[in-house]
């Protein structure tokens, strides 16, 4: 959300690309009362400005088992263009962290995206593209070899990193150093 207002505010000064980080880049099912206490912990980032919405899981439906669905989900929504993406990526958050629904699962993805009104039909045969997974993948390897460690992490021109959910100020102030070029030695 705050990166979607940076974007709005600075228009064409600034540009965002979204890439994939995997926070379980393989399949870790847990028990979904485990689940239930570790989503406990989204009430902080709740109470912050700007959040998107949270509650803790309180659906019978199973938890996510790993990152690579919902990655390659969002990467299936992108090609049927940007606003396509934003959408689907909106409603793919709320899905999972508000309404409590198991994002891994190809039908609760497809779901999502008729929603949003994406094509369901092209959206259902990008999910089984495997270069879509070779991106995914590639993402997260290129991350991993940067130092990214977890989400949100803000990379600016491949070398300085804002790492965690930060208020908006403090991307005005990066944003701002590095168009008046602060921050380029």
């Amino acid at each position: 959300m705050r990166l979607e207002h940076l974007e709005e505010e600075f228009g064409s000064q600034i540009a965002v690309t979204w890439k994939s980080y995997l926070l379980r880049p393989h399949p870790e099912p847990k028990s979904l009362d485990a689940f239930r206490r570790y989503t406990k912990s989204w009430l902080n980032p709740a109470g912050q400005p700007g959040a998107g919405r949270f509650t803790v899981w309180s659906t019978d439906e199973a938890p996510p088992s790993h990152s690579i669905p919902p990655n390659v989900a969002g990467k299936a929504a992108a090609r049927q263009g940007a606003e396509a993406f934003k959408r689907f990526h909106h409603a793919l958050l709320d899905a999972y962290f508000y309404a409590n629904r198991n994002i891994t699962e190809t039908e609760n993805l497809v779901r999502i995206a008729g929603e949003v009104d994406l094509d369901r039909d092209a959206f259902r045969i990008d999910l089984a593209d495997p270069v879509l997974q070779e991106s995914v993948v590639s993402d997260h390897k290129e991350a991993l070899s940067v130092g990214v460690q977890g989400v949100p992490t803000v990379i600016v021109d491949q070398r300085w990193k804002i790492v965690g959910a930060q208020d908006l100020e403090i991307y005005r102030q990066v944003i701002g150093k590095r168009l008046r070029g602060e921050l380029l030695a």
